[in-house]
């Protein structure tokens, strides 16, 4: 290895979702898929995940520290796991889903020693930083198929972090909410007004009301996705409408009384935006009619999906 370089190595979990959120970063040269931090030689993935060899699932990364230092490798890897888990990740259990960071100079380990006691002091999370910071050892790479995994099996990757329950916690745990401050700079007038104030836009002067072609709708402000083409319908109310919302447990809904009226108002959880309000004369089974700003939304069209971090989603489109 060049002198140019050095290595990185990371336990979290499946080391499937370990892989997409350093490939293609600036001064990351390669990324591998293995095993260390075990007693037997060249282990299978079969042993390994029966937890009889005391190998980590991890990757090892290639990196330049001139253009990507270990430090910013250090908070990328925190957003990618949960550090308070001390049987697994997520739906994975077991020693072998255990996460650790496998230090290979002193430097390294003062910086990860330094890096956990800085997320343990942030009182981001309220159980004790459960991850390990270990001597590096010898690492062997996984069978090929498990190579660059999220480049070859997309959609399954995709449905399995989503699934396993990754994605909703690093939704939850690491997307930082944006002061008043922020919002004001960061969106339109009508944007703010609807989010952060209640407001209502115009009927049949927003931007999606007469929008139907193929793709999802996420919050403007967080990103989060609430709702799919496939569930739009013109209700003749001049506002975008939709039978469902991808996810109900994103949304919230509460009383309105303002204005002299009795309706559901439906905020977005994640980010309490105001989203709109929530009626029973819809066309499905339920009846419901989620009447919704436009400037609540950010629409993503189906082929930009994978593009913009929303490949799951591709599945709504058969």
């Amino acid at each position: 290895m060049s002198e140019q370089y050095k290595l990185a190595t990371f336990a979290g979990g499946c080391f499937w979702c370990m892989v997409s959120p350093f490939d293609e970063q600036p001064g990351i040269e390669k990324i591998v898929s293995g095993y260390t931090g075990g007693h037997t030689e060249n282990p299978t993935y079969e042993e390994v995940c029966s937890d009889t060899t005391g190998h980590y699932e991890a990757v090892q990364i290639t990196y330049d520290p001139a253009v990507f230092p270990y430090k910013k490798l250090l908070e990328l890897y925190w957003q990618q796991i949960d550090p308070t888990d001390t049987g697994g990740q997520f739906h994975d259990r077991g020693q072998s889903y255990q996460t650790a960071i496998f230090y290979h100079d002193e430097e390294q380990r003062e910086l990860a020693e330094a890096s956990k006691a800085e997320l343990a002091a942030s009182g981001r999370f309220q159980k004790p930083i459960a991850t390990e910071i270990l001597p590096a050892g010898p690492f062997y790479p996984a069978e090929e198929k498990h190579q660059d995994y999220y480049k070859k099996n997309p959609f399954h990757y995709n449905m399995y972090k989503e699934g396993s329950g990754r994605a909703r916690f690093i939704r939850e745990h690491w997307k930082e909410q944006k002061s008043d401050e922020e919002l004001r700079k960061e969106l339109t007038p009508i944007q703010y007004e609807v989010t952060r104030n209640s407001a209502t836009e115009p009927p049949f002067r927003n931007e999606y009301w007469n929008t139907f072609e193929d793709g999802i709708y996420v919050d403007i402000i967080s990103g989060e996705p609430l709702f799919s083409s496939t569930d739009k319908f013109d209700a003749g109310c001049g506002w975008p409408s939709f039978t469902r919302p991808i996810r109900r447990i994103e949304l919230e809904e509460r009383l309105d009384t303002s204005h002299g009226m009795r309706r559901i108002e439906v905020r977005a959880k994640q980010s309490d935006s105001h989203l709109g309000h929530v009626f029973d004369d819809g066309p499905g089974l339920d009846r419901a009619r989620y009447c919704i700003n436009s400037a609540a939304l950010r629409f993503i069209p189906k082929e930009k999906l994978e593009e913009e971090g929303y490949g799951q989603y591709l599945k709504l489109f058969g």
